[in-house]
């Protein structure tokens, strides 16, 4: 059997791993050093993504390594307990994947408000831009993100009175202007990845003028690596470690499951099998975890680049391991040519493009709350940080769909003499008690009432044990009696 016939596709899978390696080298790079980690362990974490859980089964397509999303998440780890428990975290993080996996919970995390993602997005971009303003003029970002955007004046100032730090914020600058133009140039050109043009012209250019600006550390592959000692694994029983760990099970699983579910918009092929993808990127965050690597999600940009040209099984992305492989191990000095502003530039684009600026404005126009939600979710993530942020925009997307759900309506009939009527129909909950009580309470008391709640779809203990209440006091006097019909869901007699 030829090889050409044992592996079909493997011309289109060749060109597509060659394309998403060049655009995963940038962003391998660029990630790890937003994070606060060695340049080599986002070369790590790309590697196992391309041959680990690339050659997994889950989502045939889609590619994974490390992701602008979990920057802000990571950042706030190492700064919090050091570079030496990020292997500890992560390894925990992939476990309880892998667990959630197999318990078949994958599908769950697509019942995660839409809003409530694409907030946490919308503020890890806000908090990326922020902090990489700061890296592109070569100075010190506070640590907070309320605190990065709330300094920016005051480091424009410092920028503007340093030479350096102009000349550094223009070599971040042109990045981001290579960026934005390089898709309006002509089709043959889109063949070479816009953030590695970027990278590379900025490279080039600082080299050639010989400018004074700060570039990649290079520690060398393995002296990257830091496998967590039993000293680490034992801190993971702390309360606030064990928060970052559900911070990233949660935000990891749920870009990559969002993110799986876009690329399998993208083409015709299999559709992912989110249990077992979910596997998938757990094992490959215990790998990394053993390493002491960064986090890996599946990453959209690399994914549609994959999908785009022309991949047609899951050889292209484990290719792109191998060459990320051979990159890292053979071309370790061309890192520390790359200028940490151009990184700089490549993380403004890339967080910029996660705030959903059309989306929030069409949000708004159809479904308010939602909007809020997002908006509120990204506002909090910002000003608190990451884990409380998304659980400040998974609690209000909780109580919206509690209230929208005891959607009530409430009738009084009264025809100025005989019983009066007051009919309720819909969800009486106890989130509209105070409503449904205030009406009833206004009502006339010297005069009989019909209670009818036969139109209720669901009467809650709460409501009904208030009504039964009022009931007894307002029929007190035998002249002015209550009659109240309920509903069979209520599962109780008339009063």
């Amino acid at each position: 059997m030829s090889l050409r016939t044992r592996f079909p596709h493997l011309r289109q899978d060749f060109t597509a791993s060659l394309v998403v390696f060049l655009v995963a080298v940038p962003l391998c790079v660029g990630v790890a050093v937003a994070s606060g980690v060695p340049a080599e362990l986002g070369l790590v974490t790309g590697i196992v993504g391309g041959l680990v859980t690339g050659l997994m089964r889950g989502s045939s397509l889609q590619v994974s390594g490390p992701a602008a999303g979990l920057t802000v998440l990571v950042y706030e780890a190492v700064s919090a307990y050091g570079l030496a428990m990020l292997g500890a975290v992560v390894l925990a993080a992939g476990l309880l994947q892998v667990a959630m996996g197999l318990l078949r919970w994958g599908r769950w995390f697509r019942a995660i408000s839409v809003s409530v993602v694409e907030g946490m997005l919308a503020g890890i971009g806000l908090v990326i831009i922020a902090g990489q303003l700061y890296a592109a003029a070569g100075l010190t970002a506070p640590a907070s993100g309320l605190g990065k955007i709330a300094g920016l004046p005051g480091a424009l100032v410092d920028a503007l009175g340093s030479t350096t730090a102009l000349v550094s914020l223009a070599v971040g600058a042109g990045t981001v202007i290579v960026l934005v133009g390089w898709r309006k140039l002509p089709n043959r050109l889109h063949a070479v990845p816009g953030a590695l043009a970027a990278v590379v012209l900025s490279t080039l250019a600082v080299l050639v003028l010989d400018l004074p600006v700060a570039t990649v550390e290079v520690r060398g592959l393995l002296g990257s690596v830091d496998v967590p000692g039993l000293d680490e694994l034992s801190a993971l029983a702390g309360v606030g470690v064990l928060g970052t760990v559900l911070a990233f099970v949660l935000i990891a699983s749920a870009e990559s499951l969002f993110s799986a579910a876009a690329v399998d918009r993208m083409h015709d092929g299999p559709r992912t099998e989110y249990d077992k993808e979910l596997v998938a990127q757990g094992v490959g965050n215990t790998v990394c975890g053993v390493l002491g690597a960064l986090p890996m999600t599946a990453v959209i940009v690399r994914s549609s680049a994959n999908v785009q040209a022309g991949a047609r099984t899951k050889a292209s992305r484990a290719l792109h391991g191998v060459w990320l492989l051979l990159f890292a191990a053979l071309l370790p000095g061309a890192l520390a040519l790359i200028p940490l502003p151009a990184l700089a530039g490549v993380l403004v684009h890339a967080g910029w493009k996660l705030i959903p600026f059309r989306g929030v404005a069409a949000l708004w126009r159809a479904h308010r709350g939602e909007a809020l939600i997002l908006v509120v979710t990204a506002v909090s993530i910002v000003a608190v940080n990451m884990f409380e942020g998304v659980l400040i925009g998974l609690a209000l997307s909780v109580v919206k769909t509690a209230w929208e759900a005891s959607h009530l309506q409430l009738e009084v009939v009264d025809r100025g003499e005989g019983p009066v009527l007051a009919r309720l129909s819909g969800n009486a909950t106890f989130l509209r008690l105070p409503k449904i009580l205030d009406t009833l309470e206004a009502l006339p008391h010297d005069r009989p009432v019909q209670l009818d709640l036969s139109g209720l779809h669901h009467l809650d203990h709460a409501c009904r044990t208030a009504l039964q209440n009022w009931a007894e006091r307002h029929g007190r006097p035998e002249a002015c009696p209550v009659t109240v019909t309920i509903p069979a869901v209520a599962k109780a007699g008339p009063t």
